[in-house]
């Protein structure tokens, strides 16, 4: 019997029939090993170390160790990926709560197996992957816990020449396109030059487009800005320092502001106080500081009361159009930091927290603020995302689409050794700041503090610990980008279509080699017999 079944490089079994494939899958070790290096080259990309190109080979290494290889595998190898990316970036999470450390990190890696092993076998794999990782990092976005978006590919590209994408599709759309140039490379490695030419074409259609996209626009006033940091040590805890220290700390910075300003603003919760702020000492020092200044004073308040805490943003009003140093308005911080602000899970942590040293968790979780996300001031509408805020799109967007004409980021990542946690907020704030066409004004009471453009680039920044007054000029402005106005869904339409576009290819190619299988059945049989 003669069967004419040619078994090349170029062929292999998918679901019992033989397909058309572009490799033959690796095996485990060097499954594992590229897994492995493919998470930890998109953790360099990211902030502090940020070599942005970096993300890409990671993506093309993902690439190679999850084709064509079965569901199961591509999931152990996905989750593996996932680890090396997030444990090393999210390490910071550990000094607020190692329970929350050690479980946060595996469930988001995780995620990124689940998408993997939804991932189409054969060429499809090439379509469907940027959709599948836009897919899980929206997930993540909003779950577990409210969403943990840390560590996304966007946070190294907002330095890298496809920045500009952000304001059409916020940070899932540059997130999916350096996936796609990840995928270009693979396809460029197995010799494809089709799905590398329409990688490329794909990506510089959307460049071209945020080129075009409206970004916002000057309404033709300015405010002269103040960014106060009080300065001192890095990597102390709230109840290893006196709350006084703080608050004098930023007075002190005050005094150095040069000139006339419009607004100072104040990093989140340097003003702790037990009770409503306006009841305390502390409330009528921020009244008399702001009426000295002549200026709107935008202050981070920690509230205490027995059984809630708040964590709010109080504007003062120093300009006599309010009436003198008085409290204006106030925003309360929506979205909480879990295992910090709030503890999910708190009946299963307790006793692993009790059982670690140093490990415990907050007693009582903070209040869940309300919308919208803006302070009217004499200085104008201005718009809010504090601290852990700042990573996510949505509440950005809340502050700007409510008439938000700068963006305002107060934060605190004094308790955080090293500077890994503000490099990634100051890479948010970049992104926030095309997303939204807005100035956005960050300030840390021990760094980094920055004023970055509307564009994403950085005027200036503090350094660590040091005690600083940055002091320029901002624009308000007014006018919608796209990705505040559409949100997330054109981005997470547009992977939807490329997963299922993906896994057709997928199916048509095993019809057809379970077509050409049946030919080879039906044909008929030469036997020869001789004497």
């Amino acid at each position: 019997m003669v069967l004419d079944t040619p078994v090349g490089a170029g062929s292999g079994m998918i679901g019992g029939v033989t397909a058309t494939v572009d490799a033959r899958p690796v095996g485990r070790r060097a499954g594992v090993a590229l897994a492995v290096g493919a998470g930890l080259a998109m953790a360099a990309s990211l902030p502090p170390m940020g070599f942005w190109p970096l993300a890409v080979v990671g993506v093309a290494l993902l690439d190679r160790a999850v084709a064509d290889a079965p569901p199961w595998a591509r999931f152990r190898r996905g989750t593996l990926a996932g680890i090396a990316l997030l444990a090393p970036t999210t390490w910071w999470i550990q000094a607020l709560s190692v329970p929350g450390y050690l479980l946060a990190s595996p469930i988001l890696a995780a995620l990124l197996g689940t998408a993997l092993a939804a991932c189409p076998p054969g060429r499809g794999r090439w379509l469907a992957l940027p959709g599948l990782w836009v897919v899980f990092e929206a997930v993540r976005g909003r779950w577990p816990f409210g969403g943990v978006p840390l560590s996304v590919l966007a946070q190294g590209q907002v330095a890298g020449p496809l920045a500009g994408l952000a304001r059409v599709g916020g940070s899932l759309l540059l997130g999916g396109a350096t996936v796609a140039l990840g995928v270009a490379l693979a396809a460029a490695a197995a010799r494809r030059p089709r799905p590398v030419v329409a990688a490329l074409s794909g990506v510089a259609a959307l460049a071209a487009l945020a080129g075009v996209a409206p970004s916002g626009r000057p309404t033709g006033d300015v405010l002269a800005v103040a960014v106060v940091q009080g300065g001192g040590p890095q990597g102390t805890l709230a109840d290893e320092t006196d709350p006084r220290d703080v608050f004098e700390r930023h007075v002190a910075a005050t005094a150095l502001i040069d000139g006339p300003v419009d607004l100072i603003v104040w990093p989140e919760n340097v003003v702790n106080v037990d009770g409503p702020v306006l009841e305390q000492r502390e409330g009528r020092e921020l009244a008399a500081l702001a009426e000295a200044q002549g200026a709107v004073l935008v202050a981070g308040v920690f509230e205490a009361f027995p059984d809630e805490n708040r964590n709010a943003v109080l504007a003062f009003d120093g300009t006599g159009e309010g009436g003198e140093g008085l409290a204006v308005a106030r925003f309360e911080k929506i979205r909480r930091v879990p295992f910090g602000e709030f503890v999910p899970l708190r009946s299963a942590l307790e006793p692993i927290a009790e059982a670690l040293p140093g490990a415990g968790l907050p007693a009582i979780d903070a209040v869940v603020g309300e919308p919208p996300a803006t302070l009217d001031t004499p200085a104008g509408t201005l718009g809010v995302v504090i601290s852990w805020e700042v990573f996510f799109a949505d509440r950005a967007a809340d502050a700007i689409g409510n008439g938000g004409e700068v963006l305002l980021n107060p934060t605190n990542g004094s308790s955080y050794t090293g500077t890994q946690v503000q490099s990634q907020q100051v890479a948010s704030s970049r992104l926030r700041a095309i997303e939204t066409g807005r100035w956005v004004v960050q300030a840390a009471p021990t760094g980094f503090s920055a004023i970055v453009t509307p564009g994403g680039d950085v005027v200036e920044r503090t350094g660590v610990s040091e005690q600083r007054v940055l002091q320029g000029t901002v624009a308000r402005r007014d006018g919608l980008t796209w990705a505040v106005r559409f949100g997330p869904w054109p981005a997470v339409g547009g992977a939807a279509v490329l997963v299922a576009a993906g896994w057709l290819i997928a199916v048509r190619t095993r019809n057809r080699g379970a077509g050409a299988h049946a030919a080879e059945s039906d044909r008929p049989v030469d036997t020869a017999v001789g004497a």
